[in-house]
């Protein structure tokens, strides 16, 4: 019997074969679930399921006949209930038309026991859940973080360039209105040295009158003074 025909073997019972599906769906998934976070699922007459560790250990290989080590590993174990083995080695008959072949449940027994192992289950998938939002939220806020440096670095060195670009222009100009003003002041320079023999003329040719003026004058007092 696969898992098909059992949803078939129970539909009419559960009022049809979605409903079937659903319960057979819902039962394994909470009997794995509890078996994987390490507790026991008792279901009584018909048996239990754990996990059992196996520690590491030699093994031979059944072809080569070679020694190989195994690592420690976790498997699921099934026991069977005492009154599953007595209906399978015909101590026990199953009962007959509707009726259960495992026994009921003893009352107040469901108040726990596999409700409390769905509980811890899912409390530790929320758990888990919650935990890798954190780690996720945490390299969102790393990659936001390195992002923003990132940019931070690029307008740093995109205000260098501009800086350094700015000076180079200004150096430029400086150059530039220097070689301009060179020449201007060359051309100066030489007006100024032509201008200085012109000026020299002009004062020794005014000079030279007022010198002759002041011999002449100081000759007729000589002459007149020999005169008296």
């Amino acid at each position: 019997m696969n898992k098909a025909q059992l949803v078939e073997a129970i539909a009419d019972k559960l009022g049809g074969r979605q409903q079937a599906a659903d319960a057979v769906d819902a039962v394994l998934d909470a009997m794995v679930r509890a078996v994987v976070a390490g507790d026991r699922v008792s279901v009584t007459g018909f048996g239990s399921f754990e996990k059992v560790d196996r520690p590491a250990r030699y093994a031979r290989n059944p072809q080569t006949g070679e020694r190989v080590r195994v690592k420690k590993t976790s498997v699921p174990r099934f026991r069977a209930g005492q009154g599953f083995k007595d209906l399978v080695s015909g101590t026990k008959k199953l009962p007959k038309g509707d009726e259960v072949a495992v026994k009921k449940a003893p009352k107040g027994s469901l108040s726990g026991g596999a409700s409390a192992t769905v509980k811890k289950a899912a409390a530790k998938r929320a758990t888990t859940a919650k935990k890798a939002a954190a780690k996720t939220t945490v390299a969102k806020k790393a990659t936001a973080k390195k992002t923003t440096a990132k940019k931070a670095t690029a307008t740093v060195k995109k205000t260098a360039a501009k800086t350094a670009v700015a000076k180079k222009a200004a150096t430029a100009k400086k150059a530039t209105a220097v070689k301009k003003a060179t020449p201007a002041a060359k051309k100066t320079t030489a007006t100024a040295k032509k201008t200085a023999p012109a000026a020299k003329k002009a004062t020794a040719k005014t000079t030279a009158p007022a010198k002759k003026t002041a011999t002449r004058k100081a000759t007729a007092k000589k002459t007149t003074a020999r005169k008296k």
